[in-house]
């Protein structure tokens, strides 16, 4: 929150000499492992992704959760994932759907920070669809190792 150095601190949402200022979101492209449907208006739909980052694990390729989002994304972008989460399913976990690794998002987020809840070690703050890059083949996904030299 940016304030005029003569404002008073009043309660409420003062406009004029305060502004909420945000930056930019950070981003990611992350391939969606895992769907589960969503609560109230969207519990028909698939619209709650946990997505991942390779990492080279003994010269081997392995994705990694780093988050889950549920919002970002437009009405018919809701649809699309729907529809893709249920014709790339390969197991079954209770609510949970695993997917084909064969798409990915790019996810905005405010901040990243280490975690022991994640396989990955890391996890997003704030966590969000920013779009869907069908044009983006999932290898060329982002790695955990870049992610951590970069936001980290």
């Amino acid at each position: 929150m940016l304030k005029k150095a003569d404002s008073p601190d009043v309660p409420g949402r003062p406009r004029g000499p305060w502004w909420k200022w945000k930056r930019e979101p950070l981003t990611v492209d992350a391939v969606v492992m895992y769907a589960q449907r969503g609560h109230g208006k969207r519990s028909s739909f698939y619209s709650d992704y946990t997505f991942g980052l390779w990492r080279t694990v003994e010269n081997r390729r392995e994705l990694v959760p780093i988050g889950k989002a549920y919002s970002g994304f437009t009405d018919e972008e809701l649809k699309f994932l729907d529809k893709w989460v249920r014709d790339h399913t390969t197991k079954r976990f209770g609510p949970v759907r695993e997917v084909a690794h064969g798409l990915v998002l790019e996810i905005a987020f405010d901040a990243a920070q280490y975690s022991k809840r994640h396989k990955s070690g890391v996890a997003l703050r704030f966590p969000r669809v920013s779009r869907i890059r069908r044009d983006k083949p999932v290898e060329d996904a982002d790695t955990l190792e870049a992610f951590i030299t970069a936001f980290l």
